[in-house]
């Protein structure tokens, strides 16, 4: 009788740490997540792509509208020590349609895909999505965007600029 008395005792002490542990690993988690707000991701449709350019399309009326969001803020990483380049190299631009209230539009380029959401004076990464085995690097800063993909020692960017003019989207390869 005493042994399962005793058996009870340490069941019950493994639940009350158990759920303790359970309790303030939830509250831990909660309290960094609470002030934690982020966009819900967004879907985008995979368009097909050709080899000649195809003409800008007006996206979709949409029933939804996406807030108005601030222009991008600053990444904590370094930006390059080259500006954008300019003269622009040919890539092939393919439109989306989506619920933003900007106009969202796809660049795909060797090393990859770069969507953005280009307003009226700034412009958003949607999304960036490198080509198998290539590398992919971001930089974001008040006037400009810049996507970088690497694959052995070879090098294309996609920036997108805005400083005192509409965005603009160009390609750089080395």
């Amino acid at each position: 009788m005493a042994r399962m008395s005793r058996g009870l005792v340490h069941a019950l002490a493994w639940s009350l740490s158990t759920g303790a542990a359970v309790t303030l690993s939830w509250w831990g988690v909660h309290t960094v997540m609470a002030g934690t707000a982020y966009d819900r991701p967004r879907a985008l449709p995979i368009t097909a792509q050709t080899s000649a350019p195809q003409t800008p399309q007006t996206p979709q009326a949409s029933s939804t509208r996406r807030p108005a969001s601030p222009s991008p803020t600053p990444s904590p990483k370094t930006p390059p020590a080259t500006p954008p380049p300019s003269r622009p190299s040919p890539a092939t631009p393919a439109t989306s349609p989506s619920p933003s209230a900007g106009n969202v539009k796809g660049y795909t380029v060797k090393g990859g895909r770069v969507v953005f959401d280009i307003g009226e004076s700034s412009a958003e990464l949607v999304s960036a999505t490198p080509a198998s085995g290539w590398q992919m690097q971001v930089w974001k800063q008040p006037t400009w965007i810049r996507v970088t993909f690497t694959q052995d020692g070879h090098e294309v960017s996609v920036f997108c600029t805005w400083n005192g003019h509409p965005p603009m989207v160009q390609f750089d390869e080395r």
